[in-house]
């Protein structure tokens, strides 16, 4: 793929994560954790790790996380989506690395990931440690939204690839 086509692809990808995070604030979640989110636009990241190099897949993911915090947040968003996109992201790397997780799978320890570094970073924040009784809420919900999407993240790759 030529230089521009792939920036140009790079963008789509992040305008469609800047998308699917703002449709995901409209879909409300409350399961008494604060800030749970469906992960919707972690499905450009994991499709990315598969159809282009993890560099540019991290480069969205933060750019990702800047703009959506900018855009739709605070301060304090970012600070927590970026604790859970960078633990996320190097724990998937790290297993998409293996080449025997599947896509499915890779969701789901990005999202529970995801949900652990903002646990952690929350601890810090608040000083209070005791918001680790979060932790197993947060595991069935990254368990949950991972699968499903780690599932549409299949479908659209699947997709994709026919494509190319």
């Amino acid at each position: 793929m030529k230089k521009s086509s792939r920036i140009a692809s790079l963008g789509v990808f992040l305008a469609l994560a800047l998308m699917l995070g703002y449709v995901e604030t409209l879909i409300p979640i409350n399961f008494g954790v604060p800030g749970m989110k469906l992960g919707l636009a972690n499905m450009a990241v994991v499709i990315l790790l598969y159809l282009f190099t993890p560099g540019e897949a991290f480069l969205v993911s933060i750019v990702r996380i800047f703009l959506s915090g900018l855009l739709f947040g605070n301060g304090l968003s970012i600070i927590y989506s970026l604790a859970g996109g960078l633990l996320s992201f190097a724990v998937m790397l790290i297993c998409f690395k293996t080449k025997k997780v599947k896509m499915i799978p890779l969701s789901v320890i990005g999202a529970v990931s995801h949900n652990a570094g903002q646990l952690i970073a929350a601890a810090f924040l608040v000083t209070n440690y005791n918001i680790v009784f979060y932790l197993p809420v947060l595991i069935i919900a990254g368990i949950i939204t991972g699968i499903i999407t780690g599932s549409l993240s299949a479908a659209v790759h699947s997709r994709l690839v026919k494509f190319k």
